[in-house]
């Protein structure tokens, strides 16, 4: 199993997982307030926090993959090798800003845990939450950085994501 398979399973298996549990969570949540007029407590904080989980996680696929927009307008006025730079320049500055936003991320997620913040009603420490994205946000920094240097890593290599 290649390394990209491995990165394509964890990243996928958390964000599906996350989803699977927000989906649960609001059924029980919704069937409890219809039924016995009583609804989950914290159920609104739980699904924030799977959120967060889905799109972090989800975000290192949606890079991988090249399945974000994409304003190509000028792309047919521009010659093939000029393309080629434009995208790992497109690709360099991803990742120097994601990594960027790792930083920050986990610095500001490890100034929580000393403060040892945490959520209003069921007190569930923000701080691995916010470090986590952090993580994620790191990864899909890793992921531009190799794209734009190995660009074949694509998964559809004919295209580079949606179109406006």
């Amino acid at each position: 199993m290649t390394v990209k398979k491995i990165f394509e399973a964890v990243c996928g298996t958390l964000a599906g997982l996350a989803l699977l549990g927000i989906m649960v969570l609001t059924f029980f949540d919704v069937s409890g307030r219809k039924i016995w007029s009583h609804s989950i407590p914290g159920s609104l904080e739980l699904t924030e926090l799977l959120m967060v989980v889905v799109i972090f996680g989800a975000l290192p696929l949606v890079s991988l993959k090249g399945e974000h927009v994409v304003f190509d307008s000028l792309d047919t006025l521009l010659p093939r090798w000029l393309q080629k730079i434009q995208q790992s320049l497109i690709h360099l500055t991803c990742a120097t800003l994601l990594f960027g936003l790792a930083y920050l991320m986990w610095k500001t997620g490890a100034d929580i845990a000393t403060t040892g913040e945490t959520t209003a009603q069921l007190k569930i420490a923000k701080a691995p939450f916010i470090q986590g994205m952090g993580v994620l946000c790191g990864l899909t920094g890793l992921v531009h950085l190799a794209k734009a240097f190995w660009p074949s890593i694509s998964a559809d290599e004919s295209s580079e994501g949606g179109t406006l």
